[in-house]
């Protein structure tokens, strides 16, 4: 407090001045960032009383703290008023922050701290998060399905202005659980009258011929991923009635062979385990009134031997044509457990020095240490920028917020 009534004095000895007087009506904060350049900004920022303060500033504050960890800002509530202090670009970028919380909260949306560190990196891109967590694809029982990352939001909407869409990227970045949604959303809209999910049943180190059961039941493992996501989209009761009416078919990649597929929303998973034959082959099932979505992650292939993947040639073969587009998805729109995008990013380095392995002739323990050593300094740049900063004195986390 010793900081802040120094800084009132200047100001009140400012305003006898004349310069002073000729700025007696402006905020405070303008004629404190006026009075001493070197001195930190504040501005106050006053949420609607539409929002609930709890749903900005978090349970026990949680959001709050990671507001000013992330933005390097102090940040003090008090009513519906937010007084933001610090140097004047990171007071800038917290007003920023802070207007798309309120935006997407006006809408009816809630947020997660999750949500939080994405709105940060997405202001700091300039990508208007606003716009891109708002855009609600289907709600189900309360659960709102939407995408989260701007490339997230390209790739929806891609599959509304395309009739074949390709959604390349690691696990975790919501490729098929975006475009299950989508076609829900098209079933519901009467835009097609059938979902038809499939992927490939490529065996994982077993040969199907020996697991128990019956052929739907060997099958059924490789497809449930597809069965979980449509059930938290239109919910267990519906999934039966459903399939057993047609409207939803779930099938291996080997029973599209020789069919036509009118008037149907077919989304075709793990791509990256098909055969440029077999790719070929389900490319060309497309009917009348139909759209397809491919999805997979061209590094994580299970294909036997030195055979290729087919949606890693299909790029080449189709890139450029009218009507096909290619989505990619990164590291950065993992929207699953935040370690879940690191251990993505560790494996993409490890990867690149494998291939400069090949021509640089580094061994494979030395490229093996060189990703843990970028995974190791991943993990401790991101958590060095969420826990508490502790005041110089006593070592105590920064109060944010008082009644």
């Amino acid at each position: 407090m010793a900081g802040w009534d120094a800084r009132v004095l200047d100001a009140v000895r400012y305003s006898t001045t004349v310069e002073g007087y000729l700025a007696r009506e402006a905020p405070l904060e303008t004629v404190l960032s006026t009075t001493t350049p070197n001195a930190p900004a504040t501005r106050v920022f006053t949420v609607p009383t539409c929002v609930p303060m709890i749903s900005l500033v978090g349970p026990s504050d949680e959001f709050l703290r990671r507001l000013e960890d992330d933005l390097d800002a102090e940040i003090l509530v008090r009513g519906n008023e937010v007084r933001l202090s610090g140097s004047p670009d990171h007071v800038s970028e917290a007003v920023e922050v802070l207007t798309e919380m309120v935006t997407i909260l006006r809408t009816g949306h809630s947020l997660r701290i999750d949500d939080v560190d994405r709105i940060v990196t997405m202001t700091r891109k300039g990508e208007a998060p606003a716009q891109v967590m708002t855009a609600d694809i289907i709600s189900h029982h309360g659960h709102v399905i939407r995408p989260k990352t701007r490339n997230q939001k390209r790739y929806v909407d891609a599959m509304d202005a395309n009739t074949i869409v390709f959604g390349i990227g690691p696990a975790g970045t919501g490729k098929t659980y975006l475009a299950m949604a989508k076609a829900v959303q098209a079933l519901h809209a009467r835009k097609v009258s059938r979902i038809i999910l499939t992927r490939p049943a490529v065996e994982a180190g077993e040969k199907m011929g020996f697991l128990p059961g019956t052929l739907t039941e060997k099958i059924d493992p490789y497809l449930r991923p597809l069965h979980d996501a449509l059930r938290d989209m239109v919910g267990s009761d519906a999934v039966p009635r459903l399939m057993d009416s047609g409207t939803v078919e779930v099938a291996p990649l080997a029973y599209m062979r020789g069919r036509t597929l009118n008037d149907a929303f077919v989304i075709l998973d793990e791509a990256q385990n098909t055969s440029p034959q077999q790719m070929k082959m389900f490319l060309t099932r497309l009917g009348f009134g139909s759209k397809i979505v491919v999805t997979g992650d061209i590094t994580q292939t299970d294909l036997p031997g030195s055979m290729q993947s087919g949606l890693r040639v299909v790029r080449g073969i189709l890139a450029g044509v009218d009507d096909i587009a290619f989505c990619n998805l990164t590291s950065t729109d993992v929207v699953r457990h935040e370690l879940v995008g690191r251990i993505v990013a560790a494996y993409d380095h490890y990867d690149a020095q494998k291939m400069e392995h090949g021509s640089g002739g580094r061994g494979p323990d030395r490229v093996i240490a060189d990703a843990r050593t970028h995974m190791a300094t991943t993990i401790e740049q991101q958590s060095s920028a969420t826990h508490l900063r502790t005041s110089e004195d006593g070592g105590h986390a920064t109060p944010r917020r008082n009644a």
